[in-house]
């Protein structure tokens, strides 16, 4: 089983802008445990330049738009109530 790279994980978003779940991730990628996409993901470091560079081209600017970046994957173990 292969390790999961940054040309995956970015496949992966561009081909499925609803789901991006970790769980979603692994069942449609060949050779990917929910795991083994997890610790990947923890140690990776994508800087925001990079992100930008590779979506620049597919936003529309528009006087009324704006771009909200969220990052979903947060450290909740500690958590009483997950919104």
């Amino acid at each position: 089983m292969r390790h999961p790279t940054r040309l995956d994980s970015c496949q992966y978003l561009l081909s499925s802008p609803l789901n991006d779940t970790l769980t979603h991730f692994a069942d449609h990628s060949e050779g990917f445990s929910h795991d083994r996409i997890n610790r990947y993901l923890a140690g990776e470091r994508i800087p925001p330049r990079l992100v930008w560079e590779h979506v620049k081209d597919h936003i529309a600017l528009t006087p009324k738009g704006d771009v909200i970046f969220d990052d979903p994957v947060l450290d909740k173990r500690h958590a009483r109530k997950i919104a």
